[in-house]
Formats: structure tokens, C-alpha cells, sequence
């Protein structure tokens, strides 16, 4: 898995999707851009992919298409509506494009995602957009409450990838 940390703006949201997903098929890859903010960290994403990937791989998934699939790992909801909230919008976004490719991971396979992280940091800002995160943003679209974190020795991230873990208990 590739991670692009980036600035995006965005136009036309889904003529940017429409992009993605034409660079996604043309190179064998899953791409799910995400907004900055709702992100914890890497393993973070890295949890949703496993997860969206076991679910798949059980015949559990709620959505037919992967990308999708992982962002509702990632958003820790089942609904799609509501998982949409942690994507990018239209304007100006500090974002984090997941690419990976399904399946097993050899050359001809890497060269594939390479391919599409080439494509998307000739449109896109490239920038740390993983180093600093606001808890407060966080804590709210998690439903982590301050009882919570005062209950744990957890970190917020780790709050976090318990809620990517918890969606497999919720079905």
C-alpha cells in the first residue's frame, strides 16, 4: 500500500472520482482519496484495507466496489453516506490517496501502483499532510469521548484502529 499525502483542488468532485477510478482500472489499482483530518495515521488506513480485504475475501462485504469497501473500514461505519464524510470534497483539501492493488504483490504489480503514484503527484501538491492531527476532529467523528481516553492509556490512533476492528462486530 502507497500512500500519497497531498493537497488537492478539486473542481469538479466527481469528475475527480471519474479520474480516479480511470487510473485505478487502467493500472490494476484501488485508489480512495481521504480527507487529512479524519485520518490517524497509516496504520490506520493500513487496518481498513486488511479488514475491507477479509470481508471481501468472506463474502461479508457491504460494498461491491474495493475502494469503497475500504472506506467504510476506514470511516468505521457501515453506512456509506455517512463513511462519505471522511472523503475529499470540492475546493481546496489536505487529502491522503490510498493506492494499493489487489491481489498477490509482485513486480508487475508494483510497477502498477508506482505507475498510478507517478500519475497522481503530477496533479496533485505533494505535502506531509499525516504529521499533525487535530484530536478534537478525531475524537468527534469517532465518538471517542474524553471518558474514553481518560480510561486508557491508548492513544488516539490506537482509539481509532479499535473503531476499524469494532465495524467486524457490529454486522
Amino acid at each position: 500500500m502507497d500512500l500519497l499525502e497531498c493537497r488537492l483542488d478539486i473542481d469538479d468532485l466527481d469528475s475527480f472520482v471519474a479520474d480516479l477510478t480511470a487510473i485505478g482500472e487502467r493500472d490494476g489499482t484501488t485508489l480512495q482519496a481521504f480527507d487529512a483530518r479524519y485520518v490517524a495515521d497509516r496504520a490506520h488506513l493500513e487496518r481498513a484495507v486488511e479488514r475491507a480485504d477479509r470481508a471481501t475475501d468472506r463474502g461479508e462485504n457491504v460494498a461491491h466496489d474495493r475502494a469503497v469497501e475500504i472506506l467504510l473500514y476506514a470511516a468505521g461505519r457501515r453506512q456509506i453516506d455517512r463513511a462519505l464524510e471522511m472523503g475529499v470534497d470540492e475546493g481546496e483539501n489536505r487529502a491522503v490517496v490510498l493506492i494499493d492493488h489487489a491481489g498477490p504483490k509482485n513486480e508487475s504489480n508494483l510497477d502498477a501502483a508506482r505507475t498510478a503514484v507517478t500519475e497522481l503527484e503530477a496533479f496533485a501538491g505533494t505535502e506531509p499532510t499525516l504529521d499533525q492531527q487535530d484530536e478534537d476532529v478525531l475524537q468527534t467523528f469517532f465518538d471517542i469521548t474524553d471518558a474514553e481516553r481518560a480510561a486508557t492509556d491508548a492513544s488516539l490512533a490506537a482509539l481509532v484502529g479499535e473503531r476499524v476492528a469494532l465495524l467486524d462486530v457490529g454486522k
